[in-house]
């Protein structure tokens, strides 16, 4: 079966597993391609009519999509946690609750050389 004759629903499914993939394999270029990929099928299967017996497996797409946001939320978390303790700060982190720029970034010494 060609590319193009493949089913949206199945272009999602395979886009979603990549992406955990990617996820789990801190494999960024994957994860932007399959990111991509993602987005693309979700359009096309947006477009189509989804058939009654379909409605199953759009839960447990939607269900997988959900656990990649979960990883990918804590993979935010892990980079920020590094980024701290590297004494670099996340740009969320550098405004405070007006929106003015509070925190200041802190060089550390991370050896003795």
């Amino acid at each position: 079966m060609s590319e193009a004759a493949v089913h949206p629903l199945e272009a999602l499914e395979r886009a979603l597993h990549e992406e955990r993939r990617a996820l789990l394999e801190h494999d960024v270029d994957a994860l932007l391609v399959s990111t991509q990929a993602k987005l693309v099928a979700l359009r096309q299967a947006e477009a189509v009519s989804v058939a009654a017996g379909d409605s199953q497996r759009v839960i447990a797409l939607s269900e997988l999509n959900q656990a990649n946001g979960a990883l990918l939320a804590r993979r935010r978390r892990e980079v920020n946690w590094s980024l701290r303790h590297l004494g670099r700060l996340d740009a969320d982190s550098v405004y405070d609750a007006s929106g003015q720029s509070g925190a200041k970034p802190q060089a550390r010494c991370l050896g003795v050389g």
